[in-house]
């Protein structure tokens, strides 16, 4: 019998609809499964399990009372310590905001609360959702890294401490951790979900991502907090989205992959290179390999913007308060203030060119795959491993997909698919076929 802990978002939210389970039943497992692994996996920075236990009560009151629960109702999600919570504190990982506790909700939160969801907690998070590594380690083999910055939240969904968590992504701070930890990850397409009330390190980079045990608990997630925020200076204003009914349509025809290796491809570990190009080797002819010079200086140009803008936002942080920011960081932070202007315009327009390549090449493709990450999680805790094969698709703003289907070297390698903005619906259709289609691969 599967644990209650190992079900997944989507198949409590059924079982609950039907009558077949309670929220508390299903908090309670959690709560348990946190007691049993906390300790070694290190994922929550701040975790109340009666507060838990009394947001559960609530959300079985409101279905028996039939007060139109929403779609989340019952189901905890973990939230990354990066965005605010009215009701917890928001810390960082950071020494400076070491007693900060916001007044507001972040506008996520928020629909999360209205959509029945439970605040399971907030998970633990790199100092200022950057490089520098925190206490979090990977499920799948304590000796590694979960990557970041998103640790806390991947790691506790792969080891079934919670259901849905949300991570954020300047680089690739929600799809790398995925691949690391074996877990599904979405980031969607920039301004989807709103960032107001998140920690900005980069608003023309940082997005909100979704993390799950399936392709249905991505787009319940998604689904639940899609709504357009006129306080978010990239959000769009269109209907909220219904990717459950897309997912579960599936592929109007069978679709046809771009196989690209990508600028980053001379950085992947030699095990991870041979694992994608026999993934795509597999699924024969409906994956074709191609080129896009359009992204020649990609990530160089990915760098310049992350590192300027950091240092706009972090800066007057490092200057008010030099003993709150580590040392690691606040290196950061000086070289982005040497990126001269020319260099973060360039940047800008080379997002712009590589875009339209990205274009053109899904009018005749129905998406873009390629590696999640270099290879699985490396071994050691001083680092979160490479953000190269994300930053680029970070920079362009546009929706990215893992999948937990291959396996190198006993660990967990995700394999990533990339679509059009704002066409998130495609996309998880996209990956439904793979997924279905796909021979898992180990090596």
């Amino acid at each position: 019998m599967t644990h209650l802990a190992d079900l997944t978002a989507a198949e409590a939210a059924a079982r609950m609809k039907a009558g077949e389970l309670t929220a508390l039943a299903y908090a309670d497992a959690f709560i348990a499964r946190v007691a049993e692994r906390e300790a070694d996996v290190k994922a929550w920075v701040h975790l109340d399990p009666e507060y838990v236990r009394t947001a559960a009560r609530a959300a079985d009151e409101r279905r028996r009372e039939g007060r139109a629960p929403g779609p989340l109702n019952g189901i905890p999600v973990g939230i990354k310590d990066v965005i605010n919570t009215a009701d917890m504190p928001t810390q960082n990982g950071c020494a400076y905001f070491k007693v900060h506790q916001p007044e507001h909700d972040a506008g996520c939160i928020a629909q999360l609360r209205g959509a029945g969801a439970i605040i399971m907690g907030k998970t633990v998070t790199t100092e200022l959702a950057t490089h520098v590594p925190n206490k979090t380690h990977n499920p799948h083999n304590l000796e590694h890294t979960p990557g970041g910055s998103s640790s806390g939240s991947a790691a506790a969904v792969a080891c079934g401490m919670v259901p849905l968590a949300l991570g954020t992504q300047t680089g690739g701070s929600v799809i790398r951790p995925a691949s690391f930890c074996g877990i599904y990850g979405i980031k969607p397409t920039l301004g989807l979900i709103s960032r107001t009330g998140v920690t900005m390190q980069s608003h023309t980079l940082d997005t909100v991502g979704v993390y799950g045990r399936s392709l249905d608990d991505l787009a319940l997630g998604v689904d639940a907090i899609g709504a357009h925020d006129s306080a978010d200076d990239v959000s769009y204003a269109r209907p909220r989205p219904n990717l459950a009914s897309a997912l579960a349509e599936g592929p109007s025809a069978t679709p046809s992959l771009a196989f690209f290796r990508s600028p980053a491809w001379e950085k992947a570990e030699p095990a991870a290179k041979e694992a994608i190009e026999r993934f795509a080797k597999a699924l024969g002819e409906r994956v074709v390999d191609v080129e896009m010079p359009a992204f020649d200086g990609i990530v160089q140009h990915h760098n310049n913007i992350m590192e300027a803008e950091k240092a706009s936002y972090y800066g007057p942080l490092l200057k008010a308060s030099p003993d709150g920011i580590s040392p690691s960081l606040a290196d950061r932070i000086r070289y982005g203030e040497t990126v001269l202007a020319r260099a973060y315009i360039d940047g800008l327009r080379a997002r712009d060119r590589a875009y339209a390549a990205v274009e053109d090449l899904l009018s005749r493709h129905s998406a873009i795959l390629t590696l999640s990450s270099p290879g699985p999680a490396p071994k050691g805790l001083g680092s979160t491993g490479n953000a190269i094969f994300n930053g680029m698709w970070t920079l362009l703003g546009v929706p990215c997909i893992t999948l937990p289907l291959m396996t190198v070297g006993g660990m967990p390698c995700g394999v990533q698919l990339i679509g059009l903005r704002r066409d998130e619906a495609r996309l998880l259709r996209v990956a439904r076929w793979v997924e279905q289609n796909a021979q898992r691969i180990t090596i």
